[in-house]
């Protein structure tokens, strides 16, 4: 589970929310992340960068949506699940921080698609679904082409729903978790171990945020 944090509750058109907040001391951005259709705020990718990051001057606010906080079993449609996460955009932009909208998989997508126009200053996108797996035709692409911010894609090697390979090219940068499936957990037999396989996230993610315009 992420470090203890203040855990506020935002009332949104399709159900209450929960941002839970792990501070910086001194903070000079927010990343927002959100989690999957198969989980919480509980993810090891959520987790890792929750615990490095507020000691380097980055508060990291873990959204759950609705359904989450409702205890249901099911995701509900995007555009519901985009409602969701406009809601609490005021609460995770209320510090006068820049913003980054970011999430893994389901959480990934809602960023991407409302990162814009929401003002964020960039869109982290872990572990991006771009296709269902075993259907490449299927493709979601075009949400992470457009998302109009500068945009950083962290996915496993192995991720059933598109290796880095499968990826188009375009303007956003992308991160290899080497051996990493959708979840980023890696074999133990593989040649690098689940903690050298977070610290290649957190890792990136936090050069990434460096080089972002963020005053």
């Amino acid at each position: 589970m992420p470090a203890a944090g203040e855990r506020v509750s935002v009332a949104t058109d399709v159900g209450e929310a929960r941002v839970t907040w792990v501070r910086a001391e001194v903070p000079r951005v927010v990343l927002a992340l959100g989690h999957g259709a198969g989980g919480g705020i509980e993810a090891r990718d959520l987790v890792a960068l929750a615990g490095v990051w507020p000691g380097a001057g980055v508060s990291v606010a873990l959204v759950e949506q609705p359904w989450r906080v409702a205890g249901k079993k099911v995701a509900p449609a995007p555009k519901t699940l985009d409602k969701g996460w406009e809601a609490v955009w005021g609460e995770v932009a209320g510090e006068g921080l820049p913003v980054v909208a970011g999430g893994r998989s389901a959480g990934a997508r809602v960023a991407c698609r409302t990162g814009a126009e929401l003002g964020a200053a960039g869109v982290l996108a872990l572990s991006f679904p771009l296709h269902p797996p075993g259907k490449p035709e299927r493709s979601r692409a075009g949400e992470l082409l457009g998302t109009g911010v500068p945009t950083l894609v962290v996915q496993g090697g192995r991720d059933p729903f598109g290796r880095p390979e499968e990826f188009p090219g375009g303007s956003y940068e992308l991160a290899e978790v080497a051996y990493g499936d959708h979840g980023f957990a890696v074999p133990k037999k593989a040649p690098v171990g689940q903690e050298e396989a977070l610290r290649v996230i957190t890792d990136a993610v936090g050069a990434w945020i460096e080089r972002l315009p963020v005053g």
